[in-house]
């Protein structure tokens, strides 16, 4: 298979109407093997650790991976088993949870922008900035002229980190009703997991529609030139990881990166 196309077929085009019900979460894009699929993650892994010394040593820009995801998607497992491997200097896992106080006397982005990666750098946010499109809505937390708003203040602000030499890429990890279940039961199951968790995950999963709703709009609002969306089918989490780690592969390999200039020639240096 063709893996380079991924990109490309997930994508979200700016301007399309997204419905959810139209993208299958147990799609693997014709890719039947899990083997091959295991493989092909395994040469990415290879080549992102090869990238990102590479992007730290151009040190001109940075990529933001923007993850978001019901519970159970695999926010976490995606950020374990795409980065295997890369040096943990050379990024940064950012969780958003319930803003604090301080947090809360502020603009919504304020803390969002705090945590944008430096130049050199990746940064990926576990939840982010869509949060206050998407649990602020659900649970009506503020009004609905509120948060509607804030789809072109997203926009804005994204538009600005791209201006500034930050790639951004939005990844939302699409898992079934059904899979979500199973995960959730699994997870009841196993006295290494239920220890953690939480029992509100449960909760929310009677508030489905309203988070398909929510999330539909941030998909086709804030889907852009400068920082698109990608709808990743997470029901296999084989396909989720390879086609994560193929996507953010690409957008690396396509900055042309360059080691810097030297200003002397390393073959006249004699080490004693």
């Amino acid at each position: 298979m063709n893996f380079e196309t991924l990109g490309k077929k997930l994508i979200v085009k700016p301007g399309t109407k997204i419905h959810l019900s139209g993208h299958d979460p147990g799609e693997t894009a014709g890719l039947k093997d899990e083997k091959e699929a295991r493989l092909a993650l395994e040469k990415n892994r290879l080549k992102l650790e090869k990238l990102q010394i590479l992007l730290n040593a151009e040190n001109k820009r940075s990529l933001l991976v923007v993850l978001q995801g019901m519970d159970t998607s695999g926010k976490d497992s995606t950020i374990r088993h795409v980065m295997e491997g890369v040096n943990p200097q050379g990024y940064d896992v950012t969780s958003f949870k319930v803003p604090s106080t301080e947090e809360m006397k502020h603009d919504f982005l304020w803390r969002i922008h705090k945590a944008v990666p430096a130049k050199g750098t990746i940064g990926i946010f576990n939840r982010s900035h869509y949060e206050d499109v998407l649990v602020v809505r659900v649970h009506n937390l503020v009004p609905p002229d509120i948060w509607s708003a804030r789809y072109k203040q997203i926009n804005r602000f994204e538009w600005i980190l791209a201006e500034n030499q930050v790639k951004i890429l939005k990844f939302f990890l699409h898992v079934g009703k059904a899979e979500q279940k199973k995960r959730l039961q699994e997870r009841l199951a196993d006295p290494a997991k239920n220890w953690n968790m939480n029992l509100q995950d449960i909760k929310e999963r009677e508030l489905w529609k309203n988070y398909m709703a929510a999330y539909e709009d941030a998909l086709t609002e804030c889907s852009t030139e400068w920082a698109p969306w990608h709808i990743i089918p997470s029901d296999k989490k084989w396909f989720r990881n390879l086609a994560v780690s193929q996507i953010i592969v690409e957008t690396l390999e396509a900055f042309d990166m360059k080691y810097p200039t030297l200003s002397y020639d390393p073959r006249t240096i004699e080490v004693k």
